[in-house]
C-alpha cells in the first residue's frame, strides 16, 4: 500500500483554495465582455477573442510548463509564473485597445494553468485509497473559483468598470503568491532527462495510453459545451431578459451546487465503478442541455440547467483524472498536461462554436450544439470506454 506522505488537510485546503482563486483570473472577462466590446466598439463576436485568447493561453501553459512539475521544484514554477501572472492582469488592466487585451489575456490565461500542479500534487501525496476524495477537494475548489469568479466580476464590472476587475485580480493574487510560498510543501522532481525529452514524452503517453484518450475526449467535449454556455450566456440575459453582468454573475454562484457534490464524486470514485459515474455524468450533460433547449425564456429552466450542466461536467472531470492518475504514478504532470491541453483546446472550440452559434442562431442554436457534443461523447464512451473501470 502507497505510504501517506505530507498531504495535511491545511495543505489540501489551501491547493483547493489557490486552485480557485488563480483559474478565476482565466473567466473574470466573461461576464464582462459585452462592457468590453461597447468600450473599444467593437461587435460581440470580435471581443469573444478575449475569452478565446484566455482558453489558448491557458492550453499553451498547460502544455509547456505543467509538464516541468515532473522536472523542476514547484516553488522555482511558483516564482516564474506569478511574475509573469501579476505583469498580465495590470497589463490587461491597461490594455488600450481590444487586441493588446487579446494578448494580455493570452498571457493571464498560460499563467492560470498552475492550478493543474496541485492536481497531480494531490494524488502523488495521497494514497490510494484517499486519492478521489483529495483529487475531489482540490477539483472543488477550481469549480468553485471558476464560478464565484463570474459573479465577482460581474459585480464588480457593473459598478466600477471592467478594468478594475483586472486591478483587484492582481492584489489577491500578490497575496496569494506569499501565503502560497511560505505553506506549500515543495515537492522534488523525479524526471532526470532533457526538458526536449520530457516533450517527447507527452507524444509517447498519447500513444500508448488509450484510456488517456478516451478520457481527454470525453473531457474535451463536455467542457467545449460549457464554454459555450458561459461565452454565450451574457448575451441571452442582455437580449432576452435585460440583464446586465451583475445578474449574469450571479448564475456563477447557482453552479457551485455542483461544485460542491465533487467532494461526494471524488469519494464515491474511491469505490464505485468508474465507468458507471462517466455514464450518468454524460446523462446529466445530455439533460442539462435539454432543458437549456426550452428555456430561451425561462429563468427557472437557465437556473435548473446551470445546476445540472456543472455538476455533470465536474463529476465527469473528476472521474477522468482518477483514472488517468492511477496510471503512470511518476508522470502525472505529464499525464494531466496531455488530459487537460485537449480539455481546454475543447473549451476553445467550444467558445469559437458558441459564439458562432450564437451570431447565426441564437440561444436554440447554443443549445443544440450543446446537446449534440454531450451526445457525441456518450457514444465515445460507450464505444471504446473499458467496462471494467
Amino acid at each position: 500500500m502507497e505510504k501517506q506522505k505530507n498531504l495535511s488537510n491545511t495543505v489540501l485546503y489551501l491547493m483547493s483554495l489557490s486552485a480557485g482563486l488563480i483559474v478565476a483570473n482565466l473567466y473574470y472577462n466573461q461576464p464582462l465582455l459585452h462592457m468590453i466590446s461597447v468600450s473599444f466598439g467593437v461587435t460581440e463576436s470580435a471581443v469573444s477573442n478575449v475569452a478565446l485568447a484566455s482558453q489558448l493561453g491557458y492550453a499553451f501553459g498547460l502544455l509547456f510548463v505543467v509538464p516541468l512539475g515532473d522536472m523542476i521544484s514547484n516553488q522555482k514554477i511558483l516564482k516564474f509564473d506569478f511574475a509573469l501572472m501579476l505583469l498580465s492582469l495590470l497589463a490587461a488592466g491597461f490594455s488600450a485597445s481590444l487586441w493588446l487585451l487579446v494578448v494580455a489575456s493570452f498571457f493571464i490565461g498560460c499563467t492560470s494553468a498552475l492550478p493543474q500542479l496541485f492536481v497531480p500534487m494531490a494524488a502523488q501525496l495521497s494514497n490510494a485509497k484517499n486519492r478521489g476524495r483529495a483529487i475531489g477537494i482540490v477539483m472543488s475548489g477550481l469549480l468553485i473559483g471558476i464560478l464565484a469568479s463570474r459573479a465577482i466580476s460581474g459585480f464588480v464590472g457593473e459598478q466600477f468598470g471592467w478594468r478594475t476587475m483586472y486591478f483587484v485580480a492582481t492584489v489577491m493574487m500578490l497575496i496569494l503568491f506569499i501565503v502560497l510560498k511560505l505553506k506549500l510543501p515543495q515537492i522534488k522532481p523525479v524526471y532526470e532527462g532533457s526538458y526536449k525529452d520530457l516533450m517527447k514524452s507527452l507524444i509517447h503517453f498519447f500513444k500508448t495510453e488509450p484510456p488517456l484518450r478516451l478520457a481527454a475526449v470525453r473531457g474535451g467535449l463536455s467542457f467545449a459545451g460549457l464554454s459555450a454556455f458561459w461565452t454565450t450566456l451574457v448575451f441571452l440575459m442582455e437580449d432576452n431578459f435585460g440583464y446586465g453582468s451583475g445578474i449574469t454573475g450571479m448564475f456563477g454562484l447557482i453552479g457551485v451546487v455542483g461544485a460542491l457534490a465533487a467532494t461526494v464524486v471524488g469519494k464515491l470514485s474511491d469505490r464505485m465503478s468508474k465507468n458507471r459515474i462517466v455514464i450518468i455524468s454524460t446523462l446529466v450533460l445530455i439533460l442539462s442541455w435539454a432543458v437549456f433547449l426550452f428555456s430561451h425564456h425561462s429563468i427557472i429552466g437557465i437556473i435548473i440547467g446551470v445546476i445540472l450542466i456543472d455538476l455533470g461536467q465536474q463529476s465527469l472531470h473528476i472521474a477522468n483524472q482518477n483514472i488517468i492518475f492511477s496510471r503512470n504514478e511518476n508522470a502525472r504532470n505529464r499525464v494531466n498536461t496531455v488530459y487537460m491541453v485537449i480539455f481546454f483546446l475543447g473549451g476553445a472550440l467550444g467558445t469559437v462554436l458558441g459564439a458562432y452559434a450564437w451570431q447565426h442562431y441564437q440561444w436554440m442554436g447554443v443549445s443544440t450544439l450543446g446537446l449534440i457534443l454531450s451526445i457525441v461523447s456518450l457514444i465515445a464512451h460507450l464505444g471504446f470506454g473499458d467496462k471494467k473501470i
